[in-house]
């Protein structure tokens, strides 16, 4: 065993042996822990060297790839101060990349004083040659598909058992054959780094379906990937092999040690009052700007390049191609609040491996100024709950929606024009992981969350939804019907929204929840894609819009619509909508009609949008000769169906 003479990040295979390093400022000591190929047995406890800028670190000759490990940190246990150092504690590597097993919830986790080396996961010494670096695959207007990697392959037929719910199911034929038939351009697997439960779960039977709840944030949870980094690099290469691009969603606003009655796990145990926000003068406070009972302080200097590095990580070692943010906001507060400039999101995308990777911001979260869409960085996108608002709200019928619907479907400019900017960055969606799946959404009034054990108290309370007339499932045809024509006009809707989208796994199917809208706690049924349910017209009609957003290259820029040759505005009757169209409040019907090359013959074309959110049919004009109905028989002047929206081309 040597001192190390540098310090690189984590644990690092030299010719001398493995450096292993460590950042703790407030710790008196911290020690190596060393485990049997089992990782049961503790094998040594090494003290490690305090260096230059609180890195403590150790050479460890006989140390190879494949050694368990994790480390204990001594000094004074004092909650109250933020100070949570326990010896007894096995802490995992904030720099590990992968573990021996999944993190389960244990009293020993919560008690000081009681060993937890025989229930915490061990970090296992990994090293992953860098991939050669290739451009992101994605492309401007592109369709991105979130997916549970569980909950997604779970129950397909088609996907061999023994792959079901991990991330080497994505790379079946079957899913990629899925994916390509409804046109999708990058898909976004929620979290799959190291998670724990909640800890109110386990006592109600429940897990954690979605991990939201990471304890490491680099180190790929054995459930979702068992083959390690290695598997996720070989998943992300068949789905470039198909043209579709990976995201990965992460999380660095939070950890599952949680709140003051949380685990020691990691960060917590290392170095409780810099990894985490604490109130000024207040080190045994912790802020919670999260909802989850700690926020992490992505300010300091420490936290920042543990950010940077893991991004970096997955795009050189696994060749992802663009990373979401949950809680995003978390990402730019500083001591003053909310800073579009921080330090930390200016250097996600100035990093030589990260400046042109896709980055995803999920524009809010719960701490004061929290909302923030519109104010990230230009190389971001953002979630555009706006715009998933105002779609939802038009089609269930509500007065006055026609102009907020509008400029949804232009690039939401009245947002993200702001500081001079002159193209979208919006991420539209009508659903996603967190709320009611796209068919629970006109199937129920109300969330019925009653299953997640706490009283239906949970989950978003206003959600723009209605039932047809009956809430929850049923199997009268004509409401069935009802419920479907919805979806397809919902689906129409966002496919010719200016700016990038988002569907969830399922909705093209129209996957139920049973009214589910908060359904992080259940890994059942509740939450897997049911294939042998899912609706054939809905895939069918979604596979129609994708091939259709795809022809026309209108879809693919992202300049805001000036009204000027781009677009045009018709009323039923065929002429230009007046500003008393606009304004009025029942206004049922109107049509969108884009300038744009068709793809497909070559040509200069004209692609008419007629909207038709009535329970009526309604007669409808174009102006001039030429159109054709596409994907439809209708001619012209159109009948319009109710509760539809139909597409015209003439060019």
């Amino acid at each position: 065993m040597q001192t190390p003479s540098v310090f690189p990040k984590g644990a690092l295979q030299t010719e001398n042996g493995t450096e292993f390093t460590v950042y703790s400022r407030h710790a008196s000591q911290i020690d190596l822990c060393l485990f049997d190929t089992a990782g049961e047995k503790e094998m040594a406890r090494l003290p490690m060297v305090r260096g230059e800028g609180d890195i403590h670190g150790l050479i460890v000759s006989d140390a190879g790839p494949g050694t368990r490990y994790g480390f204990r940190a001594h000094g004074i246990y004092s909650p109250e101060h933020g100070l949570w150092f326990d010896p007894a504690k096995l802490l995992l590597d904030p720099y590990a990349t992968e573990i021996d097993r999944p993190f389960r919830h244990d009293p020993a986790l919560f008690a000081f004083g009681q060993e937890t080396g025989h229930i915490v996961p061990k970090a296992i010494l990994a090293s992953h040659e860098p991939l050669k670096r290739q451009p992101p695959l994605f492309t401007e207007g592109g369709l991105i598909y979130e997916l549970s990697v569980k909950s997604f392959s779970q129950l397909h037929p088609e996907v061999p058992e023994d792959i079901r719910g991990t991330v080497a199911a994505l790379a079946h034929p079957a899913i990629l054959a899925h994916l390509k038939k409804i046109g999708v351009d990058a898909v976004e697997l929620m979290p799959i780094t190291a998670w724990i439960d909640e800890r109110h779960l386990p006592p109600l039977g429940l897990s954690n379906a979605w991990g939201y709840n990471p304890v490491g944030f680099m180190a790929l949870d054995p459930r979702l990937c068992p083959g390690g980094v290695r598997g996720l690099r070989e998943t992300v290469a068949a789905l470039h092999a198909q043209g579709i691009g990976v995201i990965l969603d992460l999380v660095f606003n939070h950890t599952g040690e949680s709140d003051i009655e949380g685990s020691v796990l990691s960060l917590r145990g290392l170095d409780n009052l810099t990894a985490f926000r604490h109130p000024p003068g207040k080190p045994g406070v912790l802020v919670n700007d999260t909802g989850t009972g700690n926020t992490v302080a992505c300010d300091h200097p420490y936290i920042r390049q543990l950010i940077i590095d893991s991004l970096r990580h997955f795009v050189l070692s696994a060749g992802v191609d663009g990373f979401r943010f949950d809680l995003a906001p978390v990402l730019g507060r500083t001591a003053n609040g909310f800073e579009m400039a921080s330090e930390t999101l200016s250097a996600m995308h100035s990093d030589p491996a990260l400046y042109d990777r896709l980055l995803i911001a999920e524009p809010w979260d719960i701490g004061p100024g929290g909302y923030q869409l519109g104010n990230f960085p230009e190389s971001f996108l953002e979630w555009n709950d706006r715009a998933r608002d105002d779609m939802r709200r038009f089609w269930r019928g509500d007065t006055g929606t026609t102009g907020a619907l509008a400029d949804a479907l232009s690039g939401s400019s009245p947002i993200f024009s702001r500081h001079g900017r002159q193209n979208t960055r919006s991420v539209n969606f009508l659903a996603a992981h967190d709320g009611f799946t796209l068919y629970d959404l006109v199937s129920h009034e109300h969330k019925h969350n009653e299953k997640n054990g706490e009283s239906n108290r949970d989950g978003h309370n206003d959600n723009h939804s209605w039932n047809n007339g009956f809430e929850g499932l049923t199997d009268d045809p004509a409401i069935g019907a009802a419920r479907i024509a919805d979806v397809k006009a919902l689906l129409s809707t966002l496919f010719v929204s200016r700016g990038a989208l988002m569907l969830t796994a399922g909705d093209e199917g129209g996957r139920s929840q049973q009214g589910n809208n908060n359904a992080y706690c259940q890994d059942n049924e509740i939450s897997w894609v049911d294939w042998s349910s899912l609706s054939r017209e809905l895939i069918d009609h979604t596979a129609f819009l994708a091939s259709l957003r795809k022809r026309f290259d209108v879809f693919s820029g992202t300049g805001f619509f000036s009204g000027y040759g781009d677009v045009t505005w018709l009323a039923p009757a065929g002429e230009p909508m007046t500003t008393a169209d606009w304004e009025r409040p029942i206004a049922q019907a109107f049509a969108m009609v884009l300038s744009t090359l068709d793809r497909e013959t070559g040509a200069d074309a004209e692609l008419a949008v007629l909207i038709n959110r009535s329970r009526e049919i309604v007669p409808f004009t174009l102006p001039g000769d030429g159109w054709s109905a596409i994907g439809t028989d209708f001619g012209n002047p159109a009948f319009l169906p109710a509760r539809s929206v139909v597409f015209y081309l003439r060019g």
